[in-house]
């Protein structure tokens, strides 16, 4: 490397991400123009128009293109962001649905049905409790806001019953009025948080199903990965791995912060006694990075993409990934 590049950085800020995007944590050989923004947008963006160069990407979205070819970006195995989803599932409390079983043949909302987080509560559904989530009729469309729409187009099987909501219609008032039995999404519905309709989580101890879940399985499920549009990775092939190895090095600061006492870092009045109950439960590093370290659990990622119909035949978890980073640790 004898000279700066300067590229676009799309990412959320997280205490993952801000040592990155304030340059504490420099990229030998490039100079960012930091965007810090909801993933949400910063997907469709990066889908849509590749308007990055270097982007944070949904891994269900990542998944669907790379396995049908057209995928606009390469990824590298830092994961910055990851989440537990059975906290993610609202159901009418007027519809006898008290497990998870009890969603079987049920009318179900997502914002999107490539979303990631719905990849993960369907691959749970059917591996942990046993519900064919093909028999679900599924709604697509806005939480909120009218108007949402899958960020790329799929080829969805006939037999899945997959359909987007009237163009007006939002989930939560659908959910709201009865006209939907659940939602799965990462936020929670208005109508949830303001009481105003018979609508509670599936499980409200959410915590206690998720560490269950962890120990069983040992995922602590991956949303998105850190990715490289394919022409700025061909014509730096350096770049991914130095980015591997620059993340990898401020998500160290981020844990090494967290376990600080003598000023709180974050603003959670029990943050040590929290960070020992997470260090008891998941081990030192919670966030792992590496393709070594995730292979496994990207595997069940594939999985359950080619059962959801999102992808048409299985690929191995090294064609998500750049060639020079799939050794990194």
């Amino acid at each position: 490397m004898t000279e700066t590049i300067t590229l676009s950085l799309a990412c959320h800020a997280s205490d993952r991400t801000r040592p990155i995007l304030d340059g504490r944590v420099p990229v030998p050989g490039v100079r960012f123009i930091p965007l810090p923004g909801e993933p949400e947008d910063i997907f469709r963006r990066a889908l849509r128009d590749r308007a990055f160069e270097v982007t944070e990407l949904s891994m269900g979205s990542h998944i669907v293109t790379t396995a049908r070819g057209d995928a606009p970006y390469v990824g590298v195995p830092v994961f910055p962001s990851r989440a537990f989803r059975h906290s993610a599932i609202f159901v009418r409390t007027d519809r006898n649905i008290r497990t998870a079983a009890d969603l079987a043949g049920r009318r179900i909302g997502l914002p999107e049905y490539q979303q990631t987080a719905a990849l993960w509560v369907r691959g749970i559904l059917r591996d942990q409790y046993g519900v064919d989530t093909a028999g679900i009729s599924w709604r697509t469309g806005g939480l909120e806001i009218p108007g949402g729409s899958e960020r790329v187009a799929l080829q969805l099987p006939p037999e899945l019953n997959v359909q987007p909501i009237a163009p007006d219609a939002t989930l939560n008032n659908l959910l709201a009025a009865g006209e939907i039995d659940a939602i799965i999404g990462p936020r929670p519905p208005s109508c949830f948080l303001a009481r105003s309709a018979p609508v509670d989580r599936l499980y409200p101890d959410y915590r206690r199903e998720e560490e269950a879940f962890h120990r069983a399985t040992g995922f602590f499920p991956i949303m998105h990965c850190l990715a490289v549009r394919k022409d700025v990775a061909a014509a730096h092939p350096w770049l991914p791995l130095e980015l591997f190895r620059a993340f990898s090095r401020a998500k160290v600061i981020a844990l090494e912060e967290l376990a600080l006492s003598n000023v709180l870092r974050a603003s959670l009045p029990w943050i040590a006694s929290e960070f020992e109950a997470q260090s008891r439960i998941m081990g030192g590093d919670p966030w792992p990075y590496g393709f070594g370290r995730n292979r496994a659990e990207i595997a069940a990622m594939i999985r359950y993409a080619v059962t959801d119909g999102l992808a048409a035949a299985p690929i191995e978890p090294e064609a998500l990934f750049h060639p020079s980073t799939l050794d990194a640790r």
